[in-house]
């Protein structure tokens, strides 16, 4: 990258050691730093036509001053001047608030440009900028940057436009030629030019079009390259199995496969067949046959020769997977074995002892699998479910028990594609987006808290046919600063109605035994109503419950809400799911109608990251989500995959690595220090 640019901002003409201290607090340092600050917005100072501007927007208007001003004081040191102006035949006020040295400046029959406030009732804009003249049509959009300490928005304007002016011809092309073409994108000295002084919107587009894709194709590159690296340097193992073997597994499976787990087991077998490690995530929703794909992989590798690891986060998850895999595997010649915290003595020493001489094909746990008195003898892949309530050095842990294992890592949060290729980059996305034939789809109803006793005597009638009921609060205990209800107080409520069941009480405060031990009643419908927070949200299968009532449902997100609605509808029984809520805003009706319509929880997952953005979906602090300058993975999710589409091509090509119209890109690379295997961050 060209050195003009990298040099302190110090250089540029107006900007002093005090001002360079206050820009070094901005984080900017060099001159490409002030380049790459790019406006959040833009003032739109476009003079428009009175009948098209709506109430309490911001507009620009210009008129002829018609009278004299008035000014009236009030309190202490504060004014309020009104002056009427012509604006295209119409009379209409100009209000100015404590500015009344400004009546010597204006004078009847002058023309004056007016930005402000408008209220489209009163014919009158409550002005913030004011201007003598005809609007200057090179100053439609002025560009709005976020600035703190001794900097203010001018200064700023002023320095980085000072800054273009003296150092822009020095920005060098980082695309090649064919890219810039092929898309008609601005070259990078005039996308630069244009993101900070824009001459009309059109131009502005196209500048960002620019930056944005420059932005996202920077990133794919590094994950593409240190993908490739990662792979070679791991090396792998390729498991050597006849298709048609395993294919006979599938055969005798007592259901048929939907097309979108044909196309994944498809997936994951080319991946075990190549010697390059497999890095796979395996999303998809509640219910759609997860398990089943992953007990097909397994068979594979039974084929092959090598055993299978599947670690879950809870010893009840566990237990379920062990007994629901016994089934699947019972007419062949696969053993499997279960390893849990609860399994101690005599009897884990034994079934280590089989997992090291090789005698288990599979073992289903917990956390217990990563202890240190767990050895394989062969083990070629690792399955994780819910791999996002792992960390990463327990999920390292599992790999390094065998030689470059191929990973699957299975989640039931609908993550969706856009987020899914920037934030899981260095591993294959496949989703399972359909569900089995057969499933009722759960009858879901949004209602207000004054109809809570209708639906408590609904739930009960559910109970009294043998079936069973989760109830979700977004608390533990009540909250002063949130008015909504929490567990504890629910769960008693519920224990005076529900006097002839038993009614159990979950949260994240409990200890993990205490948890269990309570899903554990719940299992064998010992408790019939379960009262909840959101620990429930993941890996509970209770086919029996049949009605879930969520308190307060506008307080959680639409994905999260799927899953937590995932939790019923498990069997062939009719399930219900009752969102109770009074939501003050648009976007909370606007949620409970969504939840309503749809139970498709990919298109729920890109809605509610319409709604509440990338780092709500996640939680801002786990999230992993790359910070960028300019480009926002929600709505710039197209570009977004054609970057990767571009840099995968790029980056497996000789071409690249060659030709002189990629250099800056490589330059990049080199930079970056992802070629010489530094991790990414």
């Amino acid at each position: 990258m060209n050195q003009y640019i990298q040099q302190p901002v110090s250089v540029v003409k107006g900007i002093g050691e005090e001002k360079q201290t206050d820009l070094q607090q901005l984080g900017l340092y060099t001159i490409l730093d002030m380049f790459q600050h790019f406006p959040y917005r833009y003032e739109n100072h476009e003079v428009q036509p009175i009948e098209q501007l709506r109430h309490e927007d911001r507009v620009t208007i210009a008129g002829v001053i018609h009278s004299e001003p008035a000014v009236r004081y009030y309190g202490k040191k504060k004014s309020r001047m009104t002056v009427r102006v012509m604006v295209e035949n119409i009379l209409i006020t100009a209000v100015f608030f404590n500015r009344a040295f400004l009546k010597n400046k204006i004078q009847q029959g002058q023309t004056v440009t007016l930005t402000g406030k408008w209220n489209k009732y009163k014919l009158t804009i409550t002005v913030q900028d004011f201007k003598n003249g005809e609007p200057d049509p090179s100053k439609q959009l002025e560009p709005v940057y976020s600035v703190g300490g001794n900097v203010t928005i001018k200064q700023l304007r002023r320095f980085i436009q000072q800054a273009l002016e003296e150092y822009g011809v020095w920005i060098e092309e980082l695309l090649p030629e064919t890219l810039l073409t092929s898309y008609k994108l601005p070259g990078r000295q005039q996308a630069f030019q244009m993101i900070h002084m824009p001459q009309n919107k059109e131009e502005l587009k196209h500048a960002r079009r620019r930056l944005v894709f420059e932005e996202l194709l920077l990133f794919q590159l590094k994950m593409q390259v240190f993908r490739r690296q990662e792979r070679l340097s791991a090396g792998g193992t390729a498991h050597k199995f006849k298709r048609e073997e395993a294919a006979s597994f599938i055969h005798q499976l007592p259901f048929p496969l939907t097309g979108a787990q044909k196309r994944v087991v498809e997936e994951i077998w080319n991946d075990m067949s190549t010697p390059l490690k497999m890095n796979r995530l395996l999303q998809g929703d509640v219910g759609s046959g997860k398990t089943v794909v992953a007990s097909i992989a397994m068979y594979a590798a039974y084929l092959a020769g090598r055993q299978s690891a599947l670690m879950v986060p809870t010893e009840i998850l566990a237990e379920q997977h062990y007994e629901g895999l016994q089934e699947l595997f019972q007419q062949t010649d696969v053993t499997l074995t279960l390893l849990t915290g609860s399994v101690k003595g005599k009897k884990r020493e034994e079934r280590n002892a089989w997992i090291e001489d090789g005698t288990v094909h599979i073992v289903i746990g917990t956390h217990a699998l990563i202890q240190e008195d767990v050895h394989f003898q062969q083990l070629g892949l690792v399955i994780t479910d819910e791999q996002h309530r792992f960390g990463v050095a327990q999920r390292r842990a599992l790999r390094d028990k065998g030689f470059e294992p191929d990973v699957l890592f299975m989640t039931a949060t609908p993550i969706p594609r856009t987020l899914a290729i920037s934030v899981f980059g260095d591993m294959d996305v496949s989703a399972i987006d359909e569900l089995p034939a057969g499933r009722k789809p759960i009858k879901t109803y949004w209602v207000k808290h004054d109809m809570l006793e209708r639906i408590l005597r609904f739930i009960e009638k559910e109970i009294q046919q043998g079936r069973q009921a989760y109830v979700i609060c977004p608390l533990i205990e009540e909250s002063e600063a949130l008015d909504v209800q929490n567990a504890i107080d629910v769960h008693h409520q519920l224990q005076q109605f529900f006097l002839h069941y038993r009614v159990g009480l979950m949260h994240g405060r409990l200890q993990t035994e205490e948890k269990e031990q309570v899903m554990e009643a719940f299992s064998r419908n010992e408790i019939q109503i379960l009262v909840s927070t959101t620990v429930v949200e993941v890996g509970v299968n209770v086919p029996n419950a049949t009605a879930m009532l969520i308190y307060d449902a506008d307080r959680f997100g639409l994905s999260q809400l799927h899953q937590l609605r995932g939790r019923v509808g498990r069997a062939e029984h009719q399930s219900y799911c009752i969102l109770m809520a009074d939501p003050k805003g648009e976007t909370g009706q606007e949620r409970m109608r969504i939840m309503q319509e749809t139970e498709d929880g990919f298109a729920l997952s890109e809605k509610d990251l319409e709604l509440r953005g990338p780092g709500d979906f996640f939680g801002k602090k786990q999230s992993g989500l790359p910070e960028f300058k300019i480009a926002d993975v929600v709505h710039d999710y197209r570009a977004l995959e054609t970057a990767r589409g571009d840099a995968a091509a790029l980056i497996n090509s000789r071409a690249f690595w060659e030709e002189t119209q990629y250099a800056g890109l490589r330059s990049y690379l080199e930079k970056s220090g992802v070629l010489e295997g530094e991790k990414l961050d």
